[in-house]
């Protein structure tokens, strides 16, 4: 458990909670914490999906600009390295993952945000990548996962000008993929995650895998990808588990143990 974040389980979800008041900046630390809990998210049998989770206010304001700019050319190399490889570990979990979005979503909060499986934010979120205004541009996935999540040509709006995006037009860009009222936003994440507690574990990591590693290639290449985790599949307990049990009493009924 970090100072600031920290990977809260229980009954098989695990909730990353970042707590750095006021508004959760990303700041060296709380990046390097963000790393870790990915990995024990990862490493952990007992978590079966994960929440992004900043809190009742905000989700995360950005990176600690006042850090940032004190740090030279040579400073900022191994700053942002690490950033984004701590954003990437979060977006490798082989796990379903979905970020419960409060208040504010904004530069390094909305790169964190990204790296979700899918987000939940509240009626009353505001979210965007503002690095422009800055004279810079995302430097931990906002260029590269926003344009993959929506598309170049909106990406390129929402970069470029560095303006806020309230929710409904972000739920309706495809930024975010629900909206609820604000008090609601933690139990409905946590509603979406739980639904995997006792889903088949391998299944789900080769869904996740086939998915995120063909958006990396072409199609023919993620064709053969798709290929090899389905058939890999057949080596596992679930599989054998969930076909006898479609073949005794239809689909939808199988106790899976995710092996």
């Amino acid at each position: 458990m970090g100072e600031f974040v920290r990977l809260d389980v229980e009954a098989g979800v695990g909730t990353i909670r970042l707590d750095k008041p006021p508004v959760n900046a990303l700041n060296n630390q709380v990046q390097a914490e963000l790393g870790e809990a990915a990995r024990e998210a990862t490493d952990r049998d007992d978590v079966r999906a994960v929440i992004l989770y900043g809190g009742e206010k905000t989700f995360a304001g950005g990176a600690d600009i006042k850090e940032m700019a004190a740090r030279s050319y040579v400073e900022m190399q191994p700053f942002a390295t690490a950033l984004s490889a701590s954003l990437t570990a979060l977006a490798e979990i082989p796990k379903p993952t979905v970020a419960a979005i409060t208040g504010y979503a904004l530069g390094g909060g909305l790169e964190l945000a990204l790296t979700a499986d899918r987000r939940i934010a509240g009626d009353n979120v505001k979210v965007g990548q503002p690095e422009i205004q800055l004279g810079i541009i995302p430097g931990a996935g906002g260029t590269q996962r926003l344009a993959r999540l929506i598309g170049p040509s909106k990406a390129k709006d929402l970069v470029y000008t560095g303006r806020f995006v309230r929710a409904d037009e972000a739920l309706a860009l495809g930024i975010v993929d629900e909206v609820v009222a604000p008090d609601d936003v933690y139990a409905t994440a946590h509603r979406w995650a739980a639904q995997f507690v006792n889903g088949p574990a391998v299944a789900l990591k080769a869904a996740k895998a086939a998915i995120d590693g063909g958006l990396d290639t072409d199609l023919r290449n993620g064709l053969r990808l798709e290929t090899s985790l389905f058939v890999g599949l057949w080596a596992t307990e679930d599989q054998r588990t969930g076909m006898q049990s479609f073949i005794e009493n239809g689909p939808g009924k199988a106790t899976f143990t995710g092996r």
